[in-house]
């Protein structure tokens, strides 16, 4: 049985609903697993600005907490024999080939760290081609590397999920919902998690609210850097792209699956005697394969696993001091989903208010240190 500080949890509460009475969100979800066993499972507010009273089992929109699902498909595939990390991207998926382009260098590993050279594509501002891979591999082909493949990291906010889908359809031939829901969702009991709301489960996806920016220096935000916060919630909260498989943003699910799957990850990727990946295989997923000092989409400091940010940087959300060994992401400026495998720790917290990131990791680093308070042996 896990062990965790009583008195802590009812402070991890307090906390939880004060930053609900402060109205930095309308609704949220934190779940919270120890040495494998589940110790917190909060909800409340409500699923919108007017909505019902929320629940541990309201799915959200999870922005690129979406990507490590998506990731670990293509870790599974690895696992299976089928691939290899260095890999050609052109190994599996030939039409992504041109011999006059440095995108033929890509490799699987570079497109798990954000090396692959493509941080935008023209399939990102193109929201009407998300629900149709095909047009989305027609576009995608087309791209033009902005580095050398390898040369430095620049985070992919969409294109990430664009490579890694494609990569698992030409390998498995089968969606990467498809894939994700047979070998990952299904085997570890994440069942009210999606990449892509299938067509058999009423769109009831927690409305998302974009809450303006406080007044600053500079705009720091990163990813979909084009929306305001009002303008990605309102494109977000569209059925047609809640049932789209958009591997780097258009997952949904709730607090609870999310911090299964890191408790199995910080397990060394079992849980409840169900395994899902080797350990050798989640070894790579969080070792640190670039880190550097300006990332050149974000325009941080950032170190990189493969599919995973790793704490140890200024700008990272797992808690004031974390050490550098945790793992997890962000989704635009409204959740988080990170794993201490050293001190059994796995958390997950996810909102329907889309922040600022410094106000986002203002509120996820409090929840971060409360978590680690109630942990705290």
């Amino acid at each position: 049985m896990s062990v965790f500080n009583v008195d802590g949890k009812t402070e991890l509460r307090q906390l939880f609903d004060h930053q609900l009475d402060a109205g930095l969100h309308h609704g949220a979800q934190l779940a919270v697993y120890k040495d494998g066993e589940q110790v917190v499972d909060f909800a409340g507010g409500t699923a919108g600005p007017d909505g019902d009273a929320e629940t541990s089992d309201r799915k959200h929109l999870l922005f690129s907490c979406t990507k490590p699902y998506a990731g670990a498909c293509l870790h599974h595939l690895i696992d299976a024999g089928a691939a290899s990390y260095d890999d050609k991207v052109t190994d599996h998926w030939p039409a992504y080939a041109d011999p006059s382009s440095t995108r033929d260098e890509a490799t699987i590993r570079h497109v798990l760290s954000h090396q692959a050279g493509v941080p935008a594509s023209p399939v990102d501002e193109r929201p009407d081609v998300w629900g149709d891979w095909d047009a989305v591999a027609e576009l995608l082909a087309t791209v033009e590397p902005s580095f050398t493949p390898g040369e430095t990291a620049a985070y992919h906010a969409l294109s990430y999920g664009w490579l890694v889908g494609l990569l698992v359809r030409e390998i498995a031939g089968e969606t990467v919902g498809s894939y994700a829901r047979e070998h990952l969702f299904d085997p570890l009991g994440m069942d009210d998690t999606h990449i892509g709301l299938p067509a058999s489960e009423a769109d009831d996806v927690a409305t998302l609210v974009g809450f303006e920016s406080f007044d600053r220096c500079r705009d720091a935000d990163a990813g979909l850097k084009t929306m305001t916060n009002a303008e990605a919630a309102a494109l977000f909260n569209q059925e047609h792209v809640h049932r789209a498989e958009v591997p780097a943003a258009s997952g949904v699910g709730t607090a609870s699956d999310m911090a299964r799957f890191y408790a199995c990850l910080a397990n060394g990727g079992t849980l409840d005697g169900t395994r899902v990946l080797s350990e050798s295989v989640v070894d790579e997923l969080t070792s640190c394969q670039v880190e550097i000092e300006s990332d050149g989409t974000l325009g941080s400091p950032t170190r990189y696993g493969l599919g995973v940010f790793l704490a140890g940087h200024p700008t990272d959300k797992y808690g004031t001091f974390a050490p550098d060994h945790v793992f997890g992401h962000g989704g635009l400026g409204s959740s988080l989903g990170w794993a201490d495998p050293e001190s059994g720790i796995a958390a997950a917290y996810v909102t329907n208010g889309i922040r600022d990131e410094f106000e986002h990791g203002s509120r996820t680093t409090q929840i971060a240190d409360a978590v680690r308070a109630m942990c705290a042996e």
